[in-house]
């Protein structure tokens, strides 16, 4: 994800709205083919990080780039399509789990290390950390599975993930602050767990 749009899907974008704008739907959804055909895949893969089942990521998916073209008129080239889709995405997302009645797992319930986590602490080489801490992700909340797979993983910058998950960058990087030590928390206490055996 790119956080600037080209001057080419800019331009795009402009043939679709002068095509809306006269009525003439079949050449913008023609025009609009080649974002749905460009970023599907990693809207795809987007929305199956927040949402287990392949058939409701996939309806997320779709739905998100319906909203996207519907939306379209209003699109202020703040940052890139394929960002500003995954934004979408991300709220439909969201929504769907609200919907679901999934369980949110509130940050104050958890017990927090005691210290301030280091990187050390998290990548030590050992294939047993590594496990432990795969694990104590996949249990987080999957809007705080999102943030770390788009900071950690996907190295977007702040500022960008903010907008996608429509958020302040300075509570981001709070949130992050605290989702390590809840991690680092969580794997401690099922190494001690491990030892104990």
């Amino acid at each position: 994800m790119n956080n600037t749009i080209s001057i080419n899907e800019r331009q795009r974008i402009k043939r679709i709205l002068d095509s809306l704008s006269i009525g003439n739907n079949k050449s913008s959804m023609a025009e609009y083919a080649y974002f749905v055909k460009t970023y599907s895949h990693q809207v795809l893969d987007f929305t199956s990080r927040m949402v287990a089942d392949k058939k409701d990521a996939e309806e997320l998916s779709q739905d998100a780039f319906v909203k996207a073209y519907r939306s379209l008129p209003s699109f202020r080239f703040q940052s890139s399509f394929c960002t500003w889709v995954c934004r979408i995405a991300y709220h439909e997302a969201l929504d769907h789990l609200r919907r679901q009645k999934q369980h949110w797992v509130d940050i104050e319930d958890v017990q927090l290390a005691e210290r301030e986590p280091t990187d050390e602490d998290f990548s030590t080489g050992r294939e047993e950390r590594i496990q432990l801490m795969e694990e104590a992700i996949d249990d987080l909340p999957p809007d705080e599975q999102m943030l770390i797979h788009l900071y950690y993983y996907k190295e977007k910058p702040l500022r960008e993930i903010a907008y996608i998950m429509d958020a302040n960058p300075k509570a981001l990087a709070t949130r992050l602050h605290r989702i390590r030590r809840k991690l680092l928390s969580t794997i401690n206490s099922k190494e001690d767990e491990t030892s104990r055996r």
